[in-house]
């Protein structure tokens, strides 16, 4: 297919190859700006009968030359391009995948808190589900870690262990342990399981003498070359063409759908990953973003802690919390979060032993969808918590490097936490991002913006969105190839902007007013007053003419001992973005505790859900 160069491109075709389900997206340049024209979809065929995964791509790729009147496919069954005359053929297209269960690894390294670490870094920010981490300290005797190795049949292992120049002996006795284990791949029987060796440099031969001729050998860097800096840019790009030269290649019809794409074919997750990367960097902006599905949630993050002395450099992490979704692993949800903090979000009372019944009822039938307004609601409480449980495995995940030297005050020798401590701060945090069905298919937006607030408990001030219909990985693949039209179409057609969280921090006993503000509209209107401890206030304020949320000037003065980001009492002058839900003013204090006692909970939540207008007039009466 054709090579172009990115400012010649002026339609764009991209697939996504999902376990079940194959979608297929067309975006055109239009009036100088690149937008979403149409979206198809079909099943994807990776499985019998039909066992050719290209079938499902020109099914969707089908049904989007129907609804656009473009024609993409010859009478071959081939995708025309470049472009030929009007309303014919594609200029680029792109694909990612997650067909197959995705691409599922094992990571081995020295010390588990510093160098499996960094490897499980690597490979999770290049859309991996780590299955396991192999350490030298990790309490397995090594007949257990042979067993293991044998057992989980990876994809591929990461091996990694050591500085440059420091001692070999201990990376050297793990791949020993692969060796013995003799590990077989998941898919295929004949290849050698590839295992990609990213340690101590001095090893390298003697990694090599173990394992090159029992498995395919790839070196390259050190993932940690000195104690005090990561390098995963290179074991993850190695990752991603492994996956492709031999995971993907295994999938009936993965080589003949290599052979068409113009970029190689990326894993759903990292190209979700990459976008959220891009939007970040391009904006200089902090972000999280969450991927909800029926078995996993995927939670993504760039953090800036250096912005402070003037390095804005990103650091990007992305975590799989395995066993937390919303149908298949909905029972794992219900036992980790436990029974009181699922029930604790409902705005009714009701029965234990029925919320436990219609959790086993969605076990049962893991693709139903809610049939009436309390089911809905419960499922709603169900996502608060499994979001919750991400982003906590996520912070504790997402931290400074572990093993470093750190300059500390008298005041941090008393806190036990300061080094390794998590990257991620919520106050510093600028845009929040949810996608999965829970949230992109909620009946009403406003429902999936009181979801990422509770979840999340947003501090200061944070803009919210939502991926519109499961479009974020296409925009991902495309920042290799087009850069500017995967920004304009994630902001434009992939985004749905809701608002902004106003969430002033601070603990306080007794109520009373923790804000003033003085809100702008751009019609000239102006919404003043005080938000009272416990309390949660919408200001309406919709997308604008541009199709960008409209702005407002806002003037808020946070009480003595409450924090807007910067500092207690500082008061904060600037722009607050809109949305199809508004302006939300959450008064209900960082920490946030709910009541204790049952019939005020009750009632606060009511107050909060109608305030925000979470469900229609009269749902929550009974």
């Amino acid at each position: 297919m054709a090579k172009m160069k990115p400012e010649d491109i002026k339609v764009i075709l991209a697939t996504d190859c999902g376990s079940t389900t194959t979608k297929a997206i067309l975006i055109e340049k239009r009036d100088g700006e690149y937008r979403l024209i149409v979206r198809g979809e079909a099943p994807t065929t990776v499985e019998t009968p039909f066992e050719d995964v290209t079938m499902g791509v020109l099914n969707a790729i089908a049904e989007v030359e129907e609804l656009s009147g473009r024609k993409l496919l010859d009478e071959d069954g081939k995708i025309i391009s470049p472009t030929s005359g009007d309303k014919v053929g594609t200029d680029v297209y792109i694909s990612t995948s997650s067909a197959g269960g995705g691409l599922q690894m094992m990571v081995a390294g020295v010390v588990r808190s510093m160098t499996a670490e960094s490897a499980e870094r690597a490979a999770l920010g290049a859309g991996a589900i780590v299955m396991d981490v192999i350490a030298s300290n990790d309490r397995r005797l090594p007949h257990q870690q042979i067993e293991r190795i044998r057992h989980l049949r990876p994809d591929m292992i990461l091996l990694s262990g050591g500085i440059d120049g420091g001692t070999t002996t201990h990376v050297v006795e793990i791949a020993e342990l692969i060796s013995a284990a003799d590990p077989k791949p998941r898919l295929g029987t004949g290849y050698n399981l590839p295992i990609i060796y990213a340690g101590n440099k001095d090893a390298t031969d003697a990694v090599k003498d173990t394992l090159e001729e029992k498995v395919d050998l790839k070196v390259v860097e050190n993932l940690r070359p000195v104690l005090e800096r990561e390098n995963l840019g290179p074991a993850r790009e190695e990752i991603h063409n492994l996956f492709m030269e031999h995971v993907m290649a295994q999938a009936p019809g993965y080589r003949k759908l290599m052979t068409w794409t113009d970029t190689p074919i990326m894993p759903t997750p990292g190209a979700v990953g990459l976008i959220i990367k891009t939007i970040a960097d391009i904006e200089g902006i902090e972000a999280v973003g969450v991927d909800i599905g029926g078995a996993t949630t995927d939670v993504f993050s760039v953090f800036r802690p250096g912005a402070a002395e003037g390095n804005n450099e990103g650091i990007f992490n992305r975590t799989v919390s395995a066993n937390l979704g919303m149908s298949y692993s909905i029972s794992n949800v219900f036992a980790e979060a436990t029974l009181p903090n699922i029930m604790r979000w409902l705005p009714f009372h009701m029965d234990e032993r029925d919320l436990r019944n219609r959790v086993k009822n969605k076990m049962i039938r893991p693709t139903t969808i809610p049939q009436s307004m309390e089911e809905l609601i419960y499922e709603q409480a169900i996502a608060k918590e499994a979001l919750r449980l991400a982003f906590i495995q996520h912070k504790n995940f997402a931290t400074v490097l572990k093993g470093v030297q750190q300059q500390r005050t008298i005041a941090d020798a008393f806190d036990q936490s300061s080094s390794g401590g998590t990257l991620v701060n919520m106050m510093s945090l600028d845009i929040l991002v949810g996608s999965g069905g829970v949230l992109s298919h909620a009946p009403l937006r406003n429902q999936a913006g009181m979801m990422l607030i509770d979840a999340f408990l947003p501090e200061g001030v944070t803009r919210l969105a939502v991926d519109s219909i499961f479009m974020m990985p296409q925009p991902g693949v495309l920042t290799t190839v087009q850069p500017q039209a995967a920004t304009e179409v994630f902001n434009k057609d992939c985004l749905i902007h809701l608002g902004t969280c106003v969430a002033p921090v601070g603990e306080t006993k007794k109520p009373g007013p923790m804000m003033d503000y003085k809100i702008t509209l751009p019609d000239g209107k102006v919404e003043s007053g005080a938000l009272n401890f416990g309390d949660m206030k919408l200001i309406k304020l919709g997308i604008g003419e541009n199709g960008l949320p409209a702005k407002a000037k806002a003037e808020l003065s946070p009480h003595r001992g409450y924090d807007l980001g910067r500092g207690k009492g500082d008061k904060v002058e600037m722009e607050l973005a809109g949305g199809v839900v508004g302006i939300v003013l959450d008064g209900r204090g960082r920490p946030f505790n709910l009541p204790q006692d049952d019939k005020t909970r009750v009632a606060k939540l009511k107050e909060w859900m109608s305030e925000l207008e979470v469900y229609p007039e009269g749902a929550l009466d009974r």
